[in-house]
């Protein structure tokens, strides 16, 4: 397999040729991965996958989303891979291949956010990423949190720069719900002896192409969920009271602690999100701004959340801007 020296949006795959692709030049790569588990310090077993070759100098670490998985992520893989980078991932305990953490296996539940920044900093160093010239961090949604507190609070991280695709640092709820939601979360989860749904929340299930709020692409949409359809054990399905708690608190954190970000860092906004708050990614990077010169913002005009899942316009967009960032830095 070739890989480009220089990113090139021609290199990526198209929707034109994506169940062409899906099925042959991708799965040829997927099945040359390298998989395995990784048992955490709280005997844990995260499930992780490498995509290397020795020719590569550089790396990304990606880390995904909520409900989301290794195995959703093989386009981007693939095309991350083509363009010189050797991808390493893994899916956060509580989702995918991971250890679930609570009987009901489809509740999205964490005990504690911290626990994925433990997580992913167990992962860093079991990748052994010292070889390599460049390192760097692309982070998805609650991915793009994650990488954020973890960089916050590992100063001896080894990352170069950082992206973020449509980081949750505030979630989309009404307008009165905004100064209580937290504090809804934790008195919920005090109040159930076992872990339950948020308001608003509910079992998994394939929501029909038409009206979702993830992507506009729909042979990348579809095939997520047959993918999941045909793999029932990836799924997950509504956040729990106490995984909503965790996660503003970590989102307060994140914008509070901006001083703690030294490596340079590219925010793409999905312009037509309605998963994560945009106002709340503004005032990160404002904020951010007044401490660290190399930081971007990036609005992607008419994007829904899922930015590197949405229609050929949008993605080589974010693609095109995310690796032309990283060789700059």
């Amino acid at each position: 397999m070739t890989t480009d020296s220089a990113a090139n949006p021609f290199s990526y795959t198209q929707e034109s040729n994506f169940e062409q692709a899906i099925d042959k030049e991708i799965a040829e790569l997927w099945h040359s991965r390298k998989q395995g588990f990784l048992r955490t310090a709280d005997k844990r077993k995260l499930f992780w996958v490498s995509l290397t070759s020795e020719q590569h100098t550089k790396a990304i670490v990606v880390v995904n989303g909520r409900i989301e998985c290794t195995y959703k992520y093989q386009e981007l893989f693939y095309d991350l891979y083509r363009q010189g980078y050797d991808v390493y991932s893994y899916d956060h305990r509580g989702q995918g291949l991971s250890d679930r953490l609570v009987a009901n296996r489809d509740i999205g539940y964490v005990d504690e956010f911290d626990d994925y920044l433990q997580d992913l900093a167990a992962m860093v160093e079991h990748f052994s990423l010292e070889r390599y010239e460049k390192r760097f961090l692309l982070g998805h949604s609650m991915g793009g949190n994650i990488v954020t507190r973890y960089v916050q609070t590992h100063p001896e991280h080894p990352f170069d720069a950082m992206a973020l695709s449509a980081p949750m640092f505030g979630v989309n709820v009404p307008w009165y719900l905004k100064p209580i939601a937290r504090w809804v979360g934790q008195i919920l989860t005090a109040l159930h002896a076992e872990p339950t749904y948020a308001p608003g929340q509910a079992p998994y299930y394939a929501k029909p192409f038409a009206g979702n709020l993830l992507s506009q692409s729909d042979v990348r949409y579809h095939w997520f969920r047959r993918l999941y359809d045909e793999q029932p054990e990836l799924q997950v399905g509504g956040a729990s009271t106490r995984w909503v708690w965790q996660s503003l608190m970590a989102c307060q954190q994140a914008i509070l602690l901006t001083r703690q970000v030294k490596i340079p860092l590219l925010l793409l906004q999905a312009g037509s999100d309605k998963i994560v708050a945009n106002s709340a990614q503004v005032t990160f990077i404002k904020k951010l701004a007044k401490t660290n010169s190399h930081c971007a913002i990036e609005i992607i005009e008419n994007a829904k959340h899922e930015i590197l899942f949405e229609q050929d316009v949008y993605r080589n967009q974010a693609l095109q801007r995310t690796l032309d960032f990283f060789a700059a830095h």
